[in-house]
């Protein structure tokens, strides 16, 4: 289901979508980051991560080479960048399933490395416009997510 689409002018405000759906965010919860490299996925999952009460002292960025980092919250947040995956074993080796289907918030930069487009959650799809323009678009997949539609609607008014 399609609920949203955006345009950010610059960085700054897909900062800011990113931290008001984190504030908005009641429950666990998967957020997939899908677009090319350097469009503001980690941008928008520092957003995120702001809304949801990680200290603003502690630096976001992309877990490129670890996989995944961890920051403590209102609702713990667990980000994943799947970018330099190569074999699906990586994953169980993380315990991804379970800091996925968990009790957090798990933000996913290339979900498509999942092999899977069918994954429930939020799926962000942000799409370079200009050089500082972005289309965001999310939308909803999956059962059990009517908190989230809720969340989201409160997110467009």
């Amino acid at each position: 289901m399609h609920l949203l689409s955006v345009v950010s002018d610059e960085e700054s405000q897909t900062l800011e979508l990113g931290e008001k759906l984190g504030r908005l965010l009641e429950q666990p919860v998967r957020i997939l980051l899908q677009g090319d490299l350097g469009v503001g996925k980690t941008v928008f999952a520092r957003g995120v991560a702001r809304g949801l009460g990680v200290d603003p002292q502690i630096p976001i960025t992309s877990p490129t080479f670890t996989l995944m980092n961890h920051y403590s919250a209102r609702l713990d947040l667990y980000h994943f960048d799947l970018y330099r995956l190569s074999e699906p074993d990586e994953l169980i080796e993380l315990g991804f399933d379970e800091y996925a289907y968990g009790s957090g918030v798990a933000l996913i930069e290339w979900p498509e490395k999942l092999d899977n487009l069918e994954t429930p959650g939020l799926w962000v799809t942000l799409t370079r416009i200009s050089a500082v323009q972005r289309e965001i678009s999310m939308r909803l997949q999956g059962d059990n997510l009517e908190e989230l539609t809720a969340a989201l609607q409160d997110l467009c008014r």
